[in-house]
């Protein structure tokens, strides 16, 4: 199976959902569609995953709505799709939902709840690495699949082929010392408290690489 990666900026990467790919002995494409332009067609994609970035889906760049326009085609086509953060929102959106600023900007580490049975095997609580400000619509018919104290909508599952998450389940401990060296100037004016040394200090949860190999597995299988 061919995976197209979409990544909106150095700093975050597919993490475990790249371990995810060599362990089911896949093959994965990484794009960088705010650098190159360049997008995978159609034909070319038996996965997406559509990554997160400090862009938002509203904001008016012709490579974000040729995201959308591909995304619409796969969900037309039945292809497995899952997003974080951005992605999420870029999902949402193509769905014909909103995206607007939360009521919370959450940046920091945060537990999250199931709120759906619809992927067997998930925990009931998780810890997950939140780096966001904005949130999207639930889309029509979609389950919400995970909440947070200061947000109802985390994550949903639709049609058992796409999940999208306003969350990261998917950095390893570099990856998280990756985007927190970088991009620590975000973390000021997040409901979490939290300090960039504070964020650092905290373990990835084993769980998190489970649960996201869970997810990609839900979606893969049909």
């Amino acid at each position: 199976m061919r995976i197209n990666v979409l990544q909106h900026t150095p700093n975050e990467g597919p993490g475990s959902i790249q371990d995810w790919a060599h362990a089911k002995g896949h093959t994965m494409y990484i794009y960088h569609p705010y650098q190159f332009g360049h997008l995978p067609t159609v034909e070319q994609t038996d996965m997406l995953v559509v990554l997160g970035g400090p862009m938002s889906p509203n904001d008016d760049l012709p490579w974000i709505q040729q995201e959308r326009d591909l995304i619409k085609e796969l969900l037309d086509n039945g292809t497995p799709i899952f997003g974080a953060c951005f992605g999420a929102q870029q999902i949402a959106k193509t769905l014909g939902c909103s995206v607007s600023k939360g009521p919370a900007k959450e940046v920091g580490w945060a537990p999250v709840y199931r709120k759906s049975e619809v992927i067997p095997g998930l925990p009931s609580q998780l810890t997950a690495l939140h780096w966001h400000e904005d949130m999207f619509e639930m889309p029509k018919n979609a389950d919400l699949l995970f909440s947070s104290d200061n947000l109802a909508n985390q994550g949903f599952v639709l049609n058992h082929q796409v999940v999208g998450l306003q969350f990261h389940f998917e950095p390893k401990e570099d990856n998280v010392r990756e985007m927190v060296v970088n991009d620590f100037p975000y973390i000021k004016g997040s409901v979490l408290h939290q300090t960039a040394d504070e964020i650092l200090a905290r373990q990835v949860p084993a769980e998190n690489k489970n649960v996201m190999f869970q997810i990609l597995d839900y979606i893969s299988e049909k």
